[in-house]
């Protein structure tokens, strides 16, 4: 989430950069379509059984929006929720951000899943959960919004029975983790790393064998999302795109949106070929001030998502 944007060049300088085989295309923003807005700011977006799931982090409230943008409160998270997932029993969890927990969602309440508080520096932020209901939670590894200096952050599992340790340091600001469907590799962004990470997942949900899934240039990706060709969309938050790459870093798709920040995205729908966007607008210094600038936007796509987030 973020980015100080004056240190950035312009997205378009940034499109030629990253430019690495003649399938690179550009599409208008005016594919785009407004989905639902009123929001302060979105993020964690999952597609579940017919209804899209958002965490709204400052207007701190979890809903579900049905296919006509209609929505429902699920939940008020005080601490500001983000990162959003389902144990193997349906029940949602949720990050709560400040405290640094995570919380199950019961009957519209909120019910203490881990408290991870001990284990990270700085707030918790992006989650993905997988079939066995292993939790893994993205720390920032450093108060962002107050000022502090830069340090890296770490993964955490935390297993379905709320058990939590961390299985990966020195992560460049970790966001948006993905894993894949047989549940043995996990990506991850790196937000000021500028790339993917890929770890293998081994039986008991350590992670292992980190490698560069892909390089992505001057591209700062936020939240993410997984294709069933095994390809990342990705959203770009200091450069105003959504983009495709393969795993080895070759980028198939931008897709502009000039003057709106890129937050997060998921693929679902009936089909799960609708990209379903978190766009902003807004600077890092209007996060959190009660600005309503962010809003879903949709935009269909030819691969199905592979359902993670």
């Amino acid at each position: 989430m973020g980015g100080v944007f004056g240190k950035f060049p312009h997205p378009r300088k940034r499109l030629k950069n990253n430019i690495k085989n003649e399938e690179t295309f550009t599409m208008s923003s005016a594919n785009f379509e407004i989905f639902a807005d009123g929001f302060t700011f979105l993020e964690g977006p999952r597609w579940r059984d017919g209804l899209l799931w958002v965490s709204d982090v400052n207007g701190k409230k979890v809903y579900t929006l049905a296919p006509d943008g209609s929505r429902t409160v699920m939940a008020e998270v005080p601490d500001r929720p983000s990162g959003i997932g389902f144990l193997p029993d349906d029940t949602p969890i949720v990050v709560s951000m400040r405290d640094r927990s995570l919380k199950r969602i019961e009957n519209g309440q909120l019910v203490l899943h881990a408290d991870v508080s001990s284990l990270v520096r700085g707030e918790i932020n992006d989650m993905v959960v997988d079939k066995k209901g292993n939790a893994y939670v993205g720390s920032m590894g450093y108060d962002l919004f107050a000022g502090e200096d830069f340090k890296t952050g770490a993964l955490l599992l935390v297993t379905a029975d709320g058990k939590a340790r961390e299985v990966a340091d020195e992560l460049h600001f970790p966001n948006g983790p993905v894993v894949t469907p047989d549940g043995k590799t996990l990506v991850v962004a790196e937000s000021w790393g500028k790339r993917l990470s890929a770890f293998t997942i081994e039986e008991d949900g350590t992670l292992s064998g980190r490698r560069t899934f892909a390089d992505l240039g001057d591209y700062t990706p936020d939240g993410i999302t997984l294709d069933e060709e095994g390809c990342v969309w990705l959203a770009a938050f200091a450069n105003d795109c959504f983009v495709r790459v393969k795993d080895g870093g070759q980028i198939t798709d931008v897709l502009e949106l000039p003057n709106r920040r890129a937050v997060a995205c998921t693929l679902g729908g009936e089909d799960m070929k609708t990209l379903y966007c978190m766009t902003f607008d807004g600077k890092m210094e209007d996060i959190g001030k009660g600005k309503k600038g962010s809003q879903v936007e949709t935009i269909k796509v030819n691969v199905p998502g592979a359902g993670s987030p």
